[in-house]
């Protein structure tokens, strides 16, 4: 009888109305949840009767069923905070995770270090980067992101650049190391670290010996010098620079490079004084040290020693890319976020806790950097919001709940057509 299958289909009405109040429910429920992917439920109608079998038309309706509940992956709005360690990804992509049943994918970024320098999660679970190697470059290895040491050793100095002019209106003088002062045309001193991580400092005096041909001597106080005395110099390096008639750097010549320093130095430290790249070494001598007609002056110099240091702050960049700055001005790159893109981010399975998992539906997830092959950006100092909006949600709710009083109103109006077929017999 027809009035008993609309039992069946007002109640098919109100499971489906109830599993979409479910739904609309959990997503207003997370509407504060970091990196939270709101959800739809969608349905089919059942299997109708056909009143004419397979020459189809005439058929009626079995009712409706929930099919799908399908993510929707649209991005949440990004929060800028003030914790270094929060990250947010802008555009496709999921962070990764070392969870207990497997790896689990999150957008939610927001991240700390936990007590043995790792970088984790708020429920402990170490967030995968890739790696970088002991010259400070991000390389291929992925594994969990990792402060390790927050000192780092002494690095002793083995070259000085500098970027000077020598006048060339200055008269030619025969230097003397006993009085290198009245003897040199130009002085002046650089900072250098030995293999301890002391600081030492280097006077370097230039002396002209002919036109186009000038001498430098680096020399150092006895008082640095090992078996030296306080008071004294003791010279450690010399070479010679050569220019052609317009000035430019022709030819540099190291002749003594050995520094002796003391107080558990090592002996013979090799510093390389590098004027710039002269003609002779295939450079064109107008970007190296000069020789004009103004004032000898040095417009820069650098030096690659540092002392020992300890770890000062830690930054994300907008790449991912996580830096360690030391008290000694030293930054080092230490990882970089890895991100993990998936061909289809709906076939992902929710596991709970922010995360996802992949799924055969899902495919494997194609881990690589942040902005590479479709991959989202990394923002740092942010967080994703849930993308959830609370007005359409609402809208929904108010529509799932007009769904169910209609499918009630269909049930108790079945159960008054059945009521008058039972007065019948009386």
């Amino acid at each position: 009888m027809g009035i008993l299958s609309s039992f069946n289909i007002g109640v098919s009405g109100l499971n489906a109305a109830g599993s979409s109040m479910s739904v609309i429910g959990d997503n207003i429920a997370n509407a504060g949840t970091f990196g939270f992917k709101g959800s739809r439920a969608e349905f089919q109608d059942m299997l109708s009767k056909s009143l004419k079998g397979i020459d189809g038309g005439d058929q009626i309706g079995s009712g409706v069923k929930l099919a799908h509940v399908t993510p929707k992956f649209n991005q949440g709005n990004i929060q800028r905070t003030e914790n270094i360690t929060d990250l947010a990804i802008n555009g496709n992509g999921f962070f990764s995770v070392e969870a207990p049943g497997g790896r689990g994918f999150t957008r939610d970024g927001s991240f700390h270090f936990d007590k043995d320098g790792h970088l984790i999660n708020g429920d402990g679970y170490k967030v995968l980067g890739f790696q970088a190697n002991d010259a400070g470059e991000i390389s291929q290895k992925m594994g969990a992101i990792k402060l390790g040491n927050t000192t780092i050793p002494a690095t002793a100095t083995n070259e000085v650049n500098v970027s000077m002019n020598l006048d060339s209106r200055e008269k030619a003088k025969v230097f003397n190391a006993q009085d290198p002062a009245n003897t040199s045309n130009f002085n002046t001193s650089f900072a250098v670290y030995d293999n301890v991580g002391s600081q030492r400092l280097v006077t370097v005096y230039f002396n002209k010996v002919n036109d186009g041909q000038w001498e430098y001597h680096a020399m150092v106080d006895g008082k640095d010098a090992a078996g030296g005395q306080p008071g004294t110099l003791v010279e450690m390096g010399k070479g010679k620079l050569n220019f052609n008639n317009k000035g430019e750097l022709q030819e540099e010549i190291s002749e003594l490079n050995s520094f002796n320093f003391n107080n558990g130095a090592a002996p013979g430290q090799q510093i390389n004084f590098n004027f710039g790249e002269s003609i002779a070494e295939g450079g064109n001598g107008k970007d190296a040290s000069t020789q004009y007609g103004s004032n000898s002056s040095v417009a820069r110099h650098t030096q690659n020693g540092a002392s020992a240091a300890t770890l000062s702050s830690l930054s994300f960049n907008d790449q991912g890319v996580l830096t360690a700055s030391y008290d000694n001005g030293d930054q080092r790159d230490i990882a970089q976020i890895a991100v993990a893109k998936f061909e289809n981010n709906e076939g992902l399975f929710k596991m709970g806790k922010n995360l996802f998992k992949e799924t055969r539906k899902s495919g494997q997830g194609a881990m690589g950097k942040p902005g590479d092959d479709g991959r989202g950006e990394v923002l740092a100092k942010s967080i994703e919001l849930s993308n959830v909006d609370i007005a359409d949600e609402f809208i929904n709710l108010m529509g799932a709940q007009r769904n169910f009083q209609a499918n009630t109103k269909t049930i108790t109006t079945s159960d008054q057509m059945l009521q008058e077929v039972l007065n019948i017999k009386r």
